[in-house]
């Protein structure tokens, strides 16, 4: 395989993996089904990890069956499993680390893309429960006021905390 057609492979399986990380999120994470793992992303938790963090464990468990099987002469399925790895390496550096600040170092996310990111993510903690959320990707975010206009639309104060600033 030539470089270029695994660079395609690896930036599509990026890309990729944010979609199905939006359905998983939404569907799996804030149904009936994921919930009971989610929900301690959503409420305060003591000490440094918490049972939404099992969702990393049974993902890194596919990448590394997509690494084994792409190893055995399937370059396109080790391809796709490095690009789960470095979606899960972004994650981990946007989502836990910029967003919840999970990390022992504080990053300040000027105006732009990752400003944005950051607000989008507390809006969608903004809501405690299963239903009602908005913005379930972790890379991409919508125009922040489109989606405060949403929450507006299916929350009461109580509903929600103030102005989406839950950490």
């Amino acid at each position: 395989m030539n470089w270029l057609t695994a660079l395609l492979i690896l930036t599509v399986s990026v890309i990729g993996m944010e979609a199905f990380a939006w359905i998983v999120h939404k569907f799996i994470m804030h149904g009936r089904l994921g919930w009971r793992w989610h929900e301690s992303h959503h409420i305060e938790t003591k000490g440094p990890f918490e049972k939404n963090d099992l969702y990393t464990i049974c993902f890194s468990f596919i990448a590394a069956t997509l690494f084994i099987i792409g190893s055995m002469g399937h370059p396109v399925i080790w391809m796709v499993a490095l690009g789960l790895t470095v979606y899960g390496v972004l994650y981990g550096i946007v989502h836990d680390g910029l967003v919840h600040r999970r990390w022992p170092v504080y990053i300040r996310t000027p105006n732009g893309y990752l400003k944005r990111l950051v607000q989008a993510h507390r809006l969608h903690h903004a809501v405690h429960t299963r239903e009602g959320a908005v913005s379930y990707g972790f890379l991409y975010a919508q125009d922040i006021r489109k989606l405060k206009a949403q929450l507006k639309k299916t929350h009461t104060p109580k509903d929600s905390m103030q102005n989406g600033n839950h950490d």
